[in-house]
């Protein structure tokens, strides 16, 4: 009875520590879940904001064209507000880049989270589908993402999928399209005004995928590993 009774007392402490430990990374897991939650938040509502700034600005030029014949005073209205649009437009996709390079530090922790949980209890490793290491192969399967992604034409669409990368194009446009009415105040010739529109709208696309490919490479390289993934497929 007397050495029953000390196993028992030696077993209580390491069970409410592993309590403990559960209760402390499922809190963990929640404030992770919690804080992606506000930054898709985030992202939808910067979304919205530059489109209804954009419609609006389109409505009202149209509004304006009906009054001033596109006139000079439509071409001046017209410049100002896709100034204004490009302006907004830019730091938007600028903040959109970094809410994503945010969301990925959280799926990072997330993965840690996971890891921890498998290594109470790894019979459960054949129910996740989600990574749970902290490299980068891992990270980006948890984003959904089977590999690393290729430098090649494929990964242009697929960026073009993300929504920084919608919202680079469209922004693309507006800034072509401020070149071009630019252009016809100064009174170019119709190729100058096509070549000015083409032109801005690829360099400025170009310039966010650059931007955005080269933020994202730089954080991942910067990526603190501690539970790579082994060899397994």
């Amino acid at each position: 009875m007397i050495d029953s009774g000390h196993t028992t007392d030696e077993k209580m402490p390491v069970q409410g520590r592993a309590a403990e430990e559960m209760q402390v990374l499922s809190t963990e897991h929640w404030s992770l879940l919690a804080t992606r939650s506000l930054t898709y938040s985030e992202i939808f509502s910067r979304v919205s904001i530059f489109l209804a700034i954009l419609s609006g600005s389109v409505i009202a030029l149209a509004l304006i064209a009906q009054a001033a014949h596109f006139g000079t005073t439509f071409m001046s209205i017209a410049i100002l507000l896709l100034a204004i649009d490009l302006f907004v437009g830019v730091t938007t996709v600028a903040r959109l880049i970094a809410l994503n390079l945010e969301n990925l530090r959280w799926v990072v922790g997330m993965n840690r989270v996971r890891r921890a949980y498998l290594e109470r209890n790894p019979t459960l490793e054949p129910y996740f589908i989600t990574g749970s290491h902290d490299d980068p192969r891992s990270v980006l399967l948890t984003m959904g993402f089977d590999k690393l992604p290729a430098r090649n034409v494929g990964s242009v669409f697929e960026g073009l999928q993300t929504i920084p990368g919608t919202m680079g194009a469209l922004v693309a446009v507006v800034g072509g399209a401020l070149a071009g009415l630019i252009a016809i105040d100064l009174a170019a010739p119709e190729l100058v005004v096509v070549v000015a529109a083409g032109g801005t709208f690829a360099l400025t696309f170009a310039l966010f995928s650059i931007w955005g490919g080269r933020a994202f490479a730089r954080n991942m390289a910067r990526l603190k590993v501690n539970f790579p993934r082994g060899n397994e497929p």
